[in-house]
């Protein structure tokens, strides 16, 4: 017998007990012994045990159904056998509705015991190798925290390896949502600059006159507020990896900034006269198209080359199906942990309903439909009936746009999703597949009242 598994024997008359425990001790087990709830619960606050026998008439303190209800609070999983010498029907009903596995009958018989407690650790050890198995295909289709099979993406993960080590700047183009933090994240710890900083700074969450201290610092008077001297982002990530996310809607004048410290690696603080240099390497990121954006004038033709030396282009979750089923399961396994939520699987009826669904948002929105299903789910599998808030969506919509410019079309998506959510920014902003304060910027933009 595999004696890595424990067991708990909780009886008050120590003959039984002892018995019981050395049955089982001449099988293998690890065995340990408590002859009151109390000392039983003490002991499992202090070990989990993959068995507990749980005599059911205990005179002082809690009785065996008790004590099993609270051995169930500290793990939800225990596999409680209740034992008594009074047999009756509704001890039973009663014993299993609370959560018993067994119900066994005293003068309890070795052989009895021995082939149930085989039966047990059976299942147990499945359990294990699935949980086991389940973690290799996840290990196998992972790179860096990101979880794919698709070959686009296996391009990707191969080009990362190859560039990390390379000063080249590198740009991410994908939609919203589809994890272009992630590749940069890659790059950098895949990297030779692995053991430097890597730092992110978020181009679109803060006005221009912000950002740009934020990115290069200041110096003490540089402005109203500004009280001491401040180290800029590229200063901070000297020697590592700076990635500039959202970089399609800075300003004009940030542009001209970034050309410079690209094309000679120094920059000035703002408000200061001394010229400082930096070894920095710049990913950046957007989800706009950039070539288009040159086209209408609102991004720099030489700022968009001096980016765009090595192109990494992210597919949306739509071009990528089969990467669902993997990303849902891991989802599942992490946020089980972080929720406290005792959900170990995810059906394949709900698992078919995901793959039906469009994903507008990407990797981040299925992780946040998973998360809201796995936060109301009561039992231990996600169903297809934890996601029925997904009833509602299409999974395409056939429709022909009238002629306007991309900045009308914007507007007016944006109009839309305020209407739907009464005006709910954040909201909105989940369901457009953007950064709250992203949402903010362009209602400002377009004068848009809520």
């Amino acid at each position: 017998m595999n004696k890595q598994w424990h067991i708990l024997v909780v009886d008050d008359e120590e003959i039984t007990c002892e018995s019981m425990a050395a049955w089982l001790r001449e099988d293998g087990y690890s065995v340990d012994t408590a002859a009151s709830g109390k000392e039983a619960l003490e002991k499992t606050r202090r070990k989990e045990y993959a068995i507990y026998f749980v005599d059911l008439k205990m005179p002082k303190g809690i009785d065996g159904i008790e004590t099993m209800m609270e051995i169930k609070k500290i793990y939800l999983d225990a596999s409680v056998v209740i034992i008594t010498a009074y047999a009756t029907v509704d001890t039973a009903i009663s014993a299993m509705k609370e959560g018993a596995l067994e119900y066994i009958v005293k003068p309890c018989n070795p052989q009895e015991i021995s082939m149930l407690v085989g039966r047990i650790i059976k299942v147990k050890n499945l359990e294990r190798e699935n949980t086991i198995l389940r973690q290799k295909l996840l290990g196998q289709y992972t790179f860096h925290d990101i979880i794919s099979k698709n070959a686009k993406m296996m391009e990707i993960f191969s080009l990362v390896q190859e560039i990390a080590s390379l000063r080249s700047t590198v740009l991410i183009q994908g939609e919203s949502g589809t994890g272009k933090e992630l590749i940069a994240r890659a790059i950098h710890f895949s990297g030779d600059r692995v053991d430097k900083p890597f730092i992110a700074v978020s181009c679109a969450a803060l006005a221009e006159t912000l950002l740009e201290s934020e990115l290069f610092g200041h110096e003490k008077g540089a402005f109203t507020g500004a009280m001491a001297q401040k180290q800029g982002k590229f200063e901070l990530a000297d020697g590592g990896t700076i990635l500039l996310d959202e970089i399609g809607d800075i300003a004009p004048k940030l542009q001209l900034d970034l050309l410079r410290i690209l094309q000679e690696k120094t920059f000035y603080r703002v408000g200061g006269i001394e010229e400082h240099k930096v070894d920095v390497r710049v990913i950046a990121a957007t989800h706009v198209n950039l070539q288009e954006a040159v086209k209408q004038g609102k991004f720099r033709e030489d700022l968009f080359y001096r980016l765009n030396v090595i192109n990494i282009n992210i597919p949306p979750l739509r071009e990528r199906h089969e990467d669902i089923p993997l990303l849902a399961k891991g989802f599942v396994e992490r946020l089980s942990h972080e929720l406290g939520k005792n959900i170990v699987d995810i059906s394949e009826g709900a698992l078919k309903k995901l793959m039906e669904h469009a994903w507008s948002g990407n990797v981040r929105e299925l992780e946040n439909t998973i998360e809201r299903a796995m936060v109301t789910c009561k039992e231990r599998v996600l169903s297809e009936n934890d996601f029925q808030f997904l009833n509602g969506v299409k999974k395409e919509v056939v429709w022909s746009a009238p002629v306007m410019t991309l900045d009308e079309m914007e507007q007016m998506i944006i109009i839309a999703a305020l209407k739907r959510t009464d005006g709910n920014v954040k909201e909105a902003a989940t369901q457009l597949g953007i950064d709250r304060s992203t949402l903010y910027d362009k209602i400002k933009h377009y004068n848009i009242p809520r």
